[in-house]
């Protein structure tokens, strides 16, 4: 069998190494295409430019194109139906996509088929003076959350307990929404969009009812039309704070919860025509009212969960990914991983600031790592560095580095962590709060 040859949007190092141990990679050729660095921990998207340049090396690659594929949110997951098309290979349809994307299109297409699973919401333009008495007329009321139509990780979200909350977060949204709002209207342009969604850009924002509970993700596919949820990660947050602690999988939360969830995924992603391309679906379940809440869709599998997938069932779930690519049905095992449970800890400090004066040396995480077979250490900071220039984390804490473990049950995943979190060692200066 020839080699069937692969091209990854922003392709990486840690990348390239999972994407090595798919199942059939060793048919497979993987190429980047844009490099990591115009994609990743960046504010700048110049989407028409970087959509030129990768069909002009697409188009001047001398063998055939089987698959173009991404693993990242905005603006790589928004400029894969383009590329695809033009070059011809397997992807759902941009319109699908941005019903996802696109925050107020997609919670209007959920009111179609969930609505009591959704929360109330309403478009508003943060340049309008008038746009808080909007937000009360559309039968909004404080405290609610506001964000962008199309958003990039948790930035630019606020929740609102007051008028002067409001007016800061509009001063902020102002200031900062062209960033996004310019590329993705690049892409709204290339779509046929309804009458009520197109008056709504990407200079818009949503203000949506406050929900909560527990979090967790549902992690899924569609393949020729057949909707398929395969598996459930917790998110579970530090005590009394926002923070995330870490990411679980499998989920721990009740059959009939879990069961429930898997269907409202069926019916949306169904409704909504996304097709030959995976997909996450972020969910809260408050248990003191005992109701479901859809947070967000996202049109990708989720990085952070790579390496637990293969943990517990055997290999990445890019291999999900990389199979609808090559238009054939994804080959993923179950259950077939070194560990019955894995976990990605975010390893954190709760400061409001601080430059980082020593970090562990190369050394002491690879002794880490061999103490706990398995573990993967990645730190996020190096010496000398100022914890506020960290990009995209959320407003109570900084994320130092992140631990990938494996382990037999949850007790031992929790007490493995909390042994090696005391051996890993950083110090600081000038600390703020």
């Amino acid at each position: 069998m020839s080699h069937r040859n692969i091209f990854v949007v922003g392709l990486d190092e840690l990348n390239r190494q999972r994407l090595g141990h798919l199942r059939g990679a060793e048919h497979y050729r993987f190429h980047g295409v844009i490099e990591p660095e115009e994609v990743n921990d960046t504010e700048i998207f110049p989407i028409e430019d970087m959509l030129a340049r990768a069909e002009t090396q697409l188009k001047a690659f001398g063998e055939p194109i089987d698959a173009i594929v991404g693993y990242m949110d905005f603006p790589v997951s928004t400029m894969l139906p383009l590329l695809c098309e033009r070059l011809g290979t397997p992807s759902t349809s941009l319109e699908s996509l941005l019903k996802c994307e696109h925050k107020y299109w997609s919670r209007l297409v959920q009111k179609e088929v969930i609505g009591d699973y959704i929360p109330r919401f309403t478009a508003f333009d943060p340049f309008d003076p008038d746009a808080l008495q909007r937000i009360g007329e559309a039968g909004l009321y404080m405290p609610f959350f506001v964000k962008p139509i199309k958003s990039s990780g948790s930035r630019l979200g606020f929740r609102i307990e007051s008028p002067e909350d409001f007016a800061y977060a509009v001063e902020r949204l102002c200031e900062g929404i062209g960033t996004i709002s310019e590329p993705f209207n690049y892409v709204l342009e290339h779509a046929r969009l309804p009458e009520n969604v197109r008056s709504v850009d990407g200079g818009h924002c949503m203000a949506e009812e406050i929900i909560g509970g527990w979090q967790c993700t549902v992690e899924g596919y569609v393949f020729q039309g057949d909707v398929v949820p395969y598996g459930i990660v917790d998110s579970i947050r530090y005590p009394q704070v926002l923070s995330f602690f870490y990411y679980r999988y499998p989920s721990r939360l009740p059959d009939a919860i879990q069961t429930k969830m898997q269907e409202l995924t069926r019916q949306i992603m169904a409704h909504i025509g996304y097709d030959n391309a995976a997909f996450n679906i972020e969910y809260f379940w408050d248990e003191v009212q005992d109701r479901i809440w859809l947070l967000e869709i996202n049109t990708r599998v989720a990085q952070s969960h790579c390496d637990l997938f293969e943990k517990v069932d055997g290999v990445s779930h890019q291999q999900i990914t990389v199979d609808l690519a090559l238009g054939q049905l994804p080959d993923m095992p179950h259950r077939q991983g070194d560990f019955k449970v894995a976990g990605k800890f975010f390893y954190r400090v709760f400061f409001s600031d601080a430059t980082v004066s020593q970090v562990p040396s190369a050394e002491e995480i690879e002794t880490l790592q061999q103490a706990f077979p398995g573990t993967v250490i990645t730190l996020q900071v190096e010496a000398g560095m100022r914890l506020s220039s960290l990009p995209e984390q959320d407003s109570y804490s900084y994320a130092l580095a992140y631990v990938w473990m494996g382990a037999d049950d949850d007790l031992a995943l929790e007490d493995n962590y909390a042994r090696l979190a005391e051996q890993l060692h950083f110090a600081f200066e000038d600390i703020v709060g």
